[in-house]
């Protein structure tokens, strides 16, 4: 027979959140940019313990916590093996050309006479085929922001269209981490996530492009294709650059469009890079290989490296050699390392009802659909002023919501939609936040010059917040799923 457990006040739920949020700032002091490369993962470890040692004394065994880990990591597991798939689908799509074909194309959008705009689609176009919004920032950023100041464009200005693009490609690319985050917290999958979350991320790009096309066609632009055309002429005498390799971008939208699962998906585009690989860029598998006398080992060499490890396309170009490069399976290693850790806290937060007791405090807020997407969004953008990181704005709030937007008939795809359109996209326009900090000191840009610019930023969170007021597009649980779900907790508790 179990020992009875007391239900924990407030301030008992609250004390591993204050803690994790207070060494998280302690980190973010000290290491920097480094603090995702193992301390916050510690502090995850180390609040947990804070929460079991609370949970315990109300009455909790550690046989229920550690049964609680368990659930959390598992249901996580889809969401790593998803990950490690998308760093090997990175690695043959830089090997093959198909990443460096979308830059080439991508550049060829700036128009001299609507600058921001292209600035803004540029970004976009680079972020969404990389997954990264801190890598297109720090390089083809850095390029634009050189080409607008040399223009009389005001740097915040410049800054604000870069950010607003690299944050839209960001949060659509399947490739990025804060996109497979957000479903893996709360139990949807990666392509349903982006599919839904295209309806609130369009809008929001739409009206910011629009904007940008009202302040930078009053200002003339003279002069900028002149100053990409080194970055064209690196890609181009490196790679073989055809519009025939977007056919295995094409190949793989076609599966998501036909509802083929995640895994089997991003599996058939990996293999397929590979391929185009042999086909287009044999010049680049012996490169990357460094076998020079027998394509067939040279050819499975690169591959491989392409898939599991970090591999690197040299140019006589920096900055594009900052773009040509990934990580391979490995690459994900520190996101699944704090996907694990992150569900070590939320188990035990959960199974000891500490994130039941926070969110009911936060939920009699929340009387219709609308508020409790609103307080979700809060909730985000708290963390990322507290907490100064994206990925605990996303991890935290998405642990405490799961169940509230379930109880509600809401399915899963609502909560990960408002954890993107509020945690990811709001981390950089906090200055002490890691994303904040970081693009600032890479543009040298203060965030508060870029922010009142970022306008897909700042529309976002309150986008999904009228969606959600306005009934548009919030997902349901028919009250046959919701059954099932519900016994499906029941039977695994």
């Amino acid at each position: 027979m179990s020992k009875p457990h007391r239900r924990p006040r407030l301030f008992e739920a609250l004390i591993p959140v204050i803690f994790l949020t207070a060494l998280i700032s302690i980190n973010v002091f000290i290491f920097g940019d480094d603090a995702l490369a193992g301390s916050n993962q510690i502090v995850l470890i180390l609040s947990a313990a804070v929460a079991a040692i609370v949970a315990i004394r109300t009455g909790h065994r550690w046989e229920t916590l550690h049964k609680g880990i368990v659930k959390a990591i598992g249901s996580a597991m889809a969401a790593i093996l998803i990950l490690f798939l998308i760093g090997s689908l990175a690695g043959t799509w830089l090997l093959s050309g198909i990443v460096p074909s979308m830059i080439y194309y991508g550049l060829q959008i700036l128009n001299p006479t609507i600058f921001l705009v292209a600035a803004c689609i540029v970004s976009a176009i680079v972020s969404l085929a990389t997954g990264s919004s801190w890598s297109t920032v720090a390089t083809l950023g850095v390029a634009l922001l050189g080409i607008g100041r040399t223009l009389g464009i005001p740097e915040g200005i410049i800054g604000g269209a870069i950010i607003s693009g690299a944050y839209f490609g960001d949060k659509m690319s399947p490739l990025s981490d804060t996109t497979n985050l957000a479903p893996a917290m709360v139990g949807t999958d990666l392509f349903t996530h982006i599919r839904y979350m295209a309806w609130t991320t369009v809008p929001s790009i739409s009206i910011a492009l629009i904007i940008f096309m009202i302040i930078g066609l009053t200002r003339s632009q003279d002069g900028a294709i002149n100053d990409i055309e080194p970055v064209l002429s690196a890609i181009d005498g490196s790679f073989r650059i055809t519009p025939v390799l977007f056919l295995v971008p094409a190949l793989v939208i076609t599966l998501i469009v036909r509802k083929v699962p995640a895994l089997p998906a991003l599996l058939a585009g990996t293999l397929a890079g590979g391929l185009f690989a042999l086909v287009f860029q044999p010049h680049i598998i012996y490169e990357v290989s460094g076998v020079e006398d027998h394509f067939a080992r040279a050819a499975y060499v690169a591959v491989m490296q392409a898939m599991y490890t970090d591999i690197a396309v040299v140019t006589d170009h920096e900055m594009v050699n900052s773009l040509l490069t990934t990580g391979g399976m490995s690459g994900m290693l520190n996101t699944v390392w704090l996907i694990i850790c992150a569900m070590i806290f939320g188990g035990i937060m959960e199974s000891s009802g500490l994130l039941q007791r926070i969110t009911q405090s936060v939920i009699k807020l929340a009387h219709n659909t609308g508020s409790l997407v609103a307080s979700t969004a809060g909730t985000c953008m708290f963390f990322n002023v507290t907490a100064s990181d994206q990925y605990l704005a996303i991890v935290v709030p998405g642990r405490m919501f799961a169940d509230t937007f379930k109880k509600r008939g809401l399915t899963p795809q609502n909560l990960s939609r408002t954890l993107e359109d509020s945690g990811t996209v709001t981390s950089v326009l906090v200055p002490w936040n890691t994303c904040g900090a970081t693009q600032s000191a890479v543009l040298g840009v203060p965030t508060v010059a870029f922010l009142p610019y970022a306008f897909f930023n700042l529309i976002s969170p309150f986008m999904t917040i009228l969606f959600a007021y306005l009934n548009i597009k919030i997902s349901r649980f028919t009250k046959k799923e919701l059954a099932i779900a519900q016994s499906e907790e029941e039977a695994e508790s």
